[in-house]
């Protein structure tokens, strides 16, 4: 029955999932992509920089989120907050963000007003102003939102720590928010050697999706797009590279905010790369085959109902990166069960899990899950246009993005134990517990 469902389900959902996307370039090298949806006389239009924090200059951490602030600053034709203001009074609306590996812009607005948004993004790209106030203003405002978000979050702390631990000389290891140190010398002179660098049409990828026609946008394209200057001698990016790591590491962080303690591990695990994607899609059937779902899960069969140690386990693959990703394990447990126990039982389950094998049915249902949820990702022009987006600012091209389901596809159950395999080796893996308050059991696991 799981066959013929899984297979009638491939069926109807192959021409589905064949992309609608239109591609060109500019002369000065901004890439255009147009993803055609006309359900709805809807716009989203998105900007994004192949540069994230992971590329600051060493002592500068977080610029690159700060520089994102500053974008909603004034142009020579904009008032500070114009952009945003506009966006909102006709209907729409607008945001930002920043990773280790890019930085996006996006608005999403009804489709006749596309060239209005076109306009200003394409305005702010190469002319943006900003006064020692407006750098003196938002340089607070970083400051306090790394005081709500991370310092006052013992979570994110532990989080920041960890990823220290795992990467020792990758800009990865280093918060994209920044350390607070460093982000209070962040200045005026500082952001904008950045952005001159970085914010220019041959280091950017446009993508628009919803109710348009390619021909109009790449027209717009040229027209406000098109002048600006690309920066001259811009290089591919170059990063210090991680060490080979020996041994595994550990840590503990006790907070007297942590309500619940728990313990986390993250492994060294291979990115997805352009044109070789087999691993990264057995990785992601890994992740959701050990810990996707609460209770269905393999680890939350093992852990939470079978011999229940934990409230909750999870497992996930981060490997859409540059530069290689992690794959990390976390165990809650439950109120009788220390942390160490915890531990051993989450070890135990992975062991049981690499000598046991999948179960072939469960693996048929996580296929027929994860190409349902592509269908319906279809529905959301926004997140088409990030997850394109996204994916193409991290190397990848069209034809590994539209390939990604065939190759998820294609994962055999050895393909995902090879996998288990090569990364679950703890000389790869940081290990860390989160607990209230310093214990015995923490001078242990240190000693």
């Amino acid at each position: 029955m799981i066959r013929r469902f899984a297979a009638l389900f491939a069926l109807i959902a192959a021409p589905l999932m064949a992309q609608d996307i239109t591609h060109t370039t500019l002369d000065n090298g901004l890439e255009v992509y147009v993803f055609e949806d006309h359900r709805a006389s809807v716009v989203v239009h998105t900007v994004w920089y192949r540069v994230g924090a992971a590329d600051e200059p060493p002592g500068k951490s977080g610029i690159a989120h700060f520089l994102e602030h500053l974008m909603f600053k004034g142009t020579d034709d904009l008032d500070a907050g114009e952009l945003s203001a506009t966006v909102t009074r006709n209907g729409g609306s607008d945001n930002a963000f920043t990773s280790w590996d890019y930085t996006a812009y996006y608005q999403r607005i009804a489709a006749d007003r596309l060239p209005l948004v076109m306009e200003m993004e394409a305005d702010r790209m190469r002319d943006l102003e900003m006064t020692e106030e407006d750098v003196a203003t938002e340089r607070n405002v970083i400051l306090e939102e790394r005081n709500q978000r991370a310092d006052n979050n013992p979570g994110a702390l532990f989080m920041e720590q960890r990823r220290a631990a795992q990467y020792l000389n990758h800009p990865y290891g280093i918060p994209v928010i920044g350390w607070k140190h460093e982000m209070e010398r962040l200045t005026r002179k500082g952001a904008f050697d950045f952005y001159a660098r970085y914010y220019a049409p041959n280091n950017a990828i446009l993508v628009v999706a919803g109710d348009v026609d390619p021909d109009e946008v790449f027209e717009l394209a040229r027209l406000y797009y098109g002048p600006l200057e690309p920066t001259e001698g811009l290089t591919p990016r170059q990063r210090p590279s991680e060490p080979p790591q020996l041994s595994e590491r550990r840590l503990t962080m006790s907070d007297p905010r942590v309500a619940q303690p728990y313990v986390a591990r993250s492994y060294l695990a291979p990115e997805r790369n352009s044109g070789d994607q087999e691993t990264a899609a057995a990785l992601e059937m890994l992740a959701a085959l050990l810990g996707g779902a609460p209770t269905t899960s393999v680890l939350g069969q093992k852990l939470t109902i079978e011999d229940p140690k934990a409230v909750y386990v999870s497992a996930s693959y981060d490997g859409a990166s540059l530069d290689e990703g992690t794959f990390g394990l976390v165990i809650v447990p439950t109120p009788d069960v220390s942390l160490e126990d915890a531990e051993a039982a989450l070890d135990s389950a992975i062991a049981e899990f690499l000598e046991e094998g999948l179960d072939p049915d469960h693996f048929a249902r996580l296929k027929t899950q994860l190409r349902a949820s592509r269908i319906y990702e279809r529905d959301n022009v926004a997140a088409m246009a990030r997850r394109y987006g996204a994916q193409l600012a991290l190397g990848l091209t069209l034809e590994d993005i539209e390939a990604w389901p065939d190759i998820l596809d294609a994962v055999t159950e050895d393909d995902v134990l090879d996998a288990a395999r090569m990364v679950f080796d703890k000389r790869k893996a940081v290990t860390g517990w989160l607990m209230p308050e310093a214990s015995a059991a923490d001078e242990e696991m240190d000693g």
